[in-house]
């Protein structure tokens, strides 16, 4: 039943984003003013599948990545994945500046998957009675790759260029500028076969095995599906935080841990929290715009907080 309700209130705002803008446009220009349905398919459809597609797909890899970190302090644009994204960026302009956006993504997913391996092995090494510890070094993690890409890119008179790949905002997305993120829906999709034997892992290798469960095929059908969603998104929108952590607690407190139940509604509010917060970033300032990065951060970190402090029912 949540899932209807969320799936409602999305539709209801994916409608009202088509005509927010800093041009004023109504439903009755469409078939009036041939200008009005240009821009509805050039710009404004463009955006709101993107903002609906990228934050679907955040919130899925980032419930995936809670479950294969144990952990649901973490999230990929914080933990090292984001940052890799983008050293995998700044490396295609440094040494293949004329390759397609394709390549580039392939490389920017190349890097994302070795920085998420090295968080998982790092944080499988520290002790489990001290839950607290995996985000602290996750944090510290993805901040020592952040450090190496910006030393990398002030060496190369980058700086503007990375921070363009690190912000997460849509103004510039078009018909023709988005389409890498049907992939992104796509990979997240795929993650539903294999939510059953992710819950599982939830448990621990040893009880995988224990339960069938081919534990490395796992991890690492998982692992691909956090680089591949998060390289496209930051290659197409940039970071965008938040989303891959408050979205999978959130869904956690209403429905509990079975992956598979909850993945349709982790996609559905993750889809709703990027897409509001875009429309947000619109009007809070029109006709300039704040980036959804931002409004994100803000959102995101008023739930989180909220989540934190509120102690969850028994019973």
């Amino acid at each position: 039943m949540p899932v209807v309700f969320i799936l409602l209130a999305l539709a209801a705002l994916a409608s009202l984003s088509l005509f927010v803008g800093a041009i004023d446009m109504s439903p009755a220009d469409l078939w009036r003013n041939p200008e009005a349905l240009r821009l509805m398919l050039v710009s404004r459809l463009p955006r709101t599948m993107a903002a609906m597609l990228a934050g679907a797909s955040l919130a899925v890899t980032g419930q995936i990545m809670q479950v294969l970190a144990r952990n649901r302090f973490v999230e990929p644009m914080t933990a090292g994945a984001g940052q890799s994204a983008a050293l995998g960026i700044l490396a295609a302009t440094l040494f293949v500046p004329g390759a397609p956006v394709w390549i580039k993504m392939l490389i920017a997913a190349g890097a994302t998957l070795v920085g998420s391996v090295g968080l998982l092995l790092m944080i499988r090494r520290l002790p489990p009675t001290q839950p607290l510890l995996v985000p602290l070094v996750a944090l510290v993690y993805g901040g020592v790759i952040g450090a190496a890409v910006t030393f990398v890119a002030y060496q190369g008179d980058m700086l503007q260029f990375v921070q363009i790949w690190l912000t997460g905002e849509l103004s510039g997305v078009l018909q023709g500028r988005y389409e890498l993120l049907w992939i992104a829906g796509g990979v997240a999709l795929a993650t539903w076969f294999i939510a059953d034997r992710v819950t599982v892992l939830a448990l621990g290798d040893a009880a995988g095995r224990a339960l069938g469960v081919n534990v490395a095929a796992v991890t690492a059908a998982g692992l691909a599906a956090i680089s591949l969603v998060t390289a496209l998104t930051v290659v197409t929108l940039g970071a965008i935080p938040f989303i891959g952590l408050v979205v999978p607690n959130l869904v956690s407190r209403l429905i509990g841990d079975n992956l598979r139940a909850g993945l349709p509604l982790t996609a559905s509010l993750g889809a709703l929290l990027v897409l509001g917060a875009d429309m947000l970033g619109r009007v809070v300032r029109m006709p300039y715009e704040i980036p959804a990065s931002a409004m994100t951060g803000v959102i995101g970190a008023a739930l989180f907080l909220a989540l934190i402090l509120r102690e969850p029912k028994n019973g």
